[in-house]
């Protein structure tokens, strides 16, 4: 074998052992927190693209990808959808590579129109910031989701938010009916 043949071959293996972006498939993680969970969703198992698994479909059904890298044909929305998006849920992914980084998307599952997620643009994943931007997620997604733990209908409106509605009418109820008082005993003494 010649130099340069033994060179050249040197390179080639050298080079194959490097790791390199292609080794970071998708998030090694997931944890999904929100409304109607009692404890935290947790997926494992590698994100790599594929739907056989519940981070998987969750990866490729959910924008990940274009929302984190960009994606030509662009399949993000122009703009946040109207109508009602229903309970949000924050997912959490772990993605490992240079560094290893943690990635925040908003899903909305029971969005009027089927699956809505949503990626804050800019967030730090390695030397690199995210796309970001809203997606309508595969039909599928939340059956998948279902399956997994999510309830299967949007969780009634959080009881808290209500009663402090009440609280703050009740409040002013009573402070209209006070300051009246004051006039009318004001008026009496005139």
């Amino acid at each position: 074998m010649t130099r340069r043949a033994l060179f050249l071959t040197l390179v080639v293996l050298g080079t194959s052992a490097l790791p390199g972006p292609a080794s970071a498939k998708g998030p090694s993680d997931a944890t999904i927190t929100g409304p109607g969970l009692n404890s935290p969703l947790k997926f494992s198992g590698g994100g790599e693209g594929g739907s056989n698994t519940a981070l998987g479909a969750l990866v490729s059904w959910g924008g990940f990808f274009p929302q984190t890298f960009g994606q030509e044909p662009d399949p993000l929305l122009a703009s946040r959808p109207t109508g009602l998006l229903g309970p949000r849920y924050d997912v959490t992914y772990v993605v490992p590579g240079p560094s290893t980084d943690e990635l925040r998307q908003q899903l909305y599952p029971y969005a009027v129109g089927g699956v809505l997620t949503y990626m804050e643009p800019n967030q730090k994943l390695w030397d690199q910031r995210t796309r970001g931007g809203w997606y309508r997620g595969n039909p599928e997604l939340k059956s998948t989701l279902v399956e997994a733990g999510l309830p299967k209908k949007a969780p009634a409106a959080h009881k808290g938010a209500g009663s402090s509605r009440k609280a703050v009418a009740v409040g002013t109820g009573a402070g209209i009916v006070l300051a009246g008082g004051a006039l009318l005993l004001l008026r009496r003494r005139r």
